[in-house]
């Protein structure tokens, strides 16, 4: 508020002021209260005097002028006259009720509308729908509700229709736009957020695939440089590891095992620090991201675009003869490269019109996305919310089992129509547009509705347990697993299977005990198991020798002793060289008497081999330890 210093100063500046001029600019037309000029246009007036420009786009002074009085017949010819108006059952923008006197009732915004313009024209009407609920298209044009239009059954078409291209030359659209349609999709709210499932949440799908190639590349990439390394310096220091010894490396590393190589060349250190620290910052943000995922991610459906649907070939349903069928059909529309999912049969267009039914027909019992336009949407899942909450009023979970995508399916203006040739667009769609610009058609389709949104993508819900989905993948990498060691036993079983054969034929190639140079050998575990010393005798290789008919040999201690050396001894048969004199067979004769064996070295370990009757190499061990152990396997 100015004080009154400011006013003084004020009056004493526009003293000097020039008085204001009363007068008009000259050729100014004056509106008078019906809103026609309440001065006479001269006959040669053009329209720059009149201060409207020639280059204006739309509508001129003249046009303005010419409408006038076409008004003014089309008021009084539409007063008390008697129309035909043609609608969609298009809950809640248009639908009807047809009466016991078979009277059929407009309801929704549309006749909403209407009845304001009835009131505005003092006009009467009644309401038609076509025998089949579809808009029509040039493909599709019989019992629809362009073809009523066009054919001038009806006077007008008060529904909300998409302004399609392949329609215009059928009808004529309004130059009112009554709104700009947007049609949505709703589905089953899924368990699990589409941005991840449990633990490949945190990483991208790219990070895991160089994740992988990293660990398979790695160990491959050390074991060269390792070999280059002692190759170009020459250093016998540093032990070249193996191919596996590198893998295991990195492997271990990934999983925070450690590994038991110890480098020493620096090179060969650096090669190592480098992996770890990439797997310390690697795990680092992968444990963050998890912690974080689990506890506060954004909750994403797995359906969202158009493309979402096309790439996962997802179906889906929607109204049969709707915006989104002809969208699709239509060959310059937004969607038409959806067009081969029809062909597919991933499109369902039902005839129902009841959304309910269609909701929980197609997307609660077989997991189809709905596409409908966002009045119909938001209405739906309002009142199957109230349902729900009359049945659970406490778990939110149960009163929103569906989610509804952010983005649009399609967006479309949508008017009324006219048949072509039609002069009642002239006189409703500057009304209509009067209703547009002061919101109240967007008050009209929401006004049923609460502020607050109803079933939010993301519910908002503070506790996050962990379920099944967030630790299917830990199942998975148990499953793999057990699937790989047990591939890796089958193989190492085939393996050995066929080392074992290779021993089988050696043996029989050499004999019992001998290789091709003359020295010992063990006989395989396997071939011990079903190889037969001969073919007259049921005795094992390595199988024991208690409660059977078969000789042991003499205690430990007399085999070193002296004693009977005659032929009826028992004894003898152990004290026999393999040989005569001391060049026997090929062993290496390391002392002792003759006729008490041999002693040979065999493994690093000391032993006197006897020739037992059937021809069979019997071995004494002669460390104590080794000793102790055989005396005691033939005393107990």
């Amino acid at each position: 508020m100015a004080t009154g210093i400011e006013l003084l100063l004020a009056a004493a500046l526009c003293a000097a002021c020039p008085p204001p001029n009363g007068s008009l600019p000259a050729n100014l037309i004056l509106l008078g209260e019906d809103g026609g000029p309440s001065t006479e246009l001269p006959i040669d007036l053009d329209t720059t005097d009149a201060g409207v420009d020639e280059d204006i786009g739309e509508e001129t002074l003249e046009t303005i002028i010419s409408k006038k009085p076409k008004l003014h017949e089309m008021r009084e010819w539409i007063g008390g006259k008697h129309l035909r108006i043609a609608t969609l059952e298009d809950f809640p923008l248009s639908y009807t009720e047809l009466l016991e006197n078979g009277t059929r009732i407009g309801h929704g915004v549309s006749f909403q509308i209407i009845d304001f313009l009835k009131k505005k024209f003092n006009f009467t009407y009644e309401v038609f729908v076509p025998q089949e609920n579809i808009i029509g298209s040039p493909k599709d044009f019989d019992r629809s509700l362009i073809e009523m239009v066009n054919s001038s059954v009806v006077h007008l078409a008060a529904a909300f229709i998409p302004s399609l291209s392949d329609q215009r030359s059928f009808v004529y659209y309004s130059t009112t736009t009554l709104d700009e349609g947007e049609w949505i999709m709703v589905m089953q709210r899924p368990r699990e957020s589409a941005s991840g499932s449990g633990l490949l949440a945190p990483f991208e799908f790219w990070v895991w695939i160089l994740i992988l190639v990293s660990l398979l590349a790695v160990g491959p990439i050390i074991y060269v440089l390792i070999i280059l390394r002692n190759r170009l310096t020459g250093d016998g220091q540093q032990t070249p590891y193996s191919l596996g010894h590198c893998a295991w490396f990195v492997y271990g590393a990934l999983m925070k095992q450690g590994s038991t190589l110890s480098p020493i060349a620096d090179s060969t250190r650096l090669l190592f620090a480098t992996w770890w620290i990439f797997i310390t910052i690697l795990t680092s943000f992968y444990t963050a991201n998890l912690t974080a995922f689990l506890t506060l991610s954004k909750f994403t459906l797995p359906y969202n675009t158009v493309n979402d649907i096309l790439a996962k070939n997802k179906h889906f349903v929607s109204m049969r003869g709707g915006g989104v069928e002809y969208a699709i059909r239509t060959t310059n529309e937004s969607l038409s490269m959806l067009n081969r999912m029809i062909q597919n049969n991933y499109a369902v267009f039902s005839d129902e019109t009841n959304d309910t039914y269609n909701l929980l027909n197609y997307v609660e019992s077989n997991g189809y996305v709905f596409v409908r336009d966002r009045p119909a949407i938001n209405i739906m899942l309002y009142q199957d919310y109230l349902y729900r909450k009359s049945i659970s009023f406490s778990d939110e979970k149960v009163h929103c089992p569906f989610a509804m995508a952010k983005e649009p399916f399609l967006k479309k203006k949508r008017t009324f129509a006219y048949p072509i040739g039609s002069n009642l667009s002239q006189l409703f769609d500057p009304e209509l547009l009067n209703l547009v610009e002061s919101g109240i058609v967007k008050h009209l389709s929401s006004k049923d509705l609460p502020s607050a949104e109803i079933c939010p993508q993301d519910l908002g819900g503070t506790e996050r347990q962990l379920r099944n989905g967030d630790l299917m993948m830990t199942y998975y990498i148990m499953l793999a697993g057990f699937a790989t060691a047990l591939a890796v036993f089958s193989t190492e079983l085939v393996f050995r299977y066929v080392n074992s054969r290779q021993e089988a034929n050696k043996w029989a190639r050499h004999g019992i005990g001998r290789t091709p140079n003359g020295q010992s050998v063990a006989p395989s575990r396997w071939l011990r198991g079903w190889r037969r010393l001969d073919s007259g005798h049921g005795q094992l290789l390595g199988a024991s020798t208690h409660n059977q008919n078969v000789t042991p040999p003499p205690p430990y201690q007399s085999i070193f002793n002296g004693g009977s050396h005659g032929d009826g001894d028992p004894l003898n048969r152990w004290r026999r060289p393999l040989g005569h004199g001391n060049a026997i067979g090929t062993g290496v004769l390391l002392g002792g008497d003759s006729e008490s064996g041999v002693r040979r070295l065999i493994n690093g370990r000391d032993y006197l081999v006897f020739r037992t009757p059937n021809g069979q190499s019997q071995l004494v061990p002669v460390r104590s330890p080794s000793a102790a152990l055989f005396q005691y396997s033939y005393t107990e």
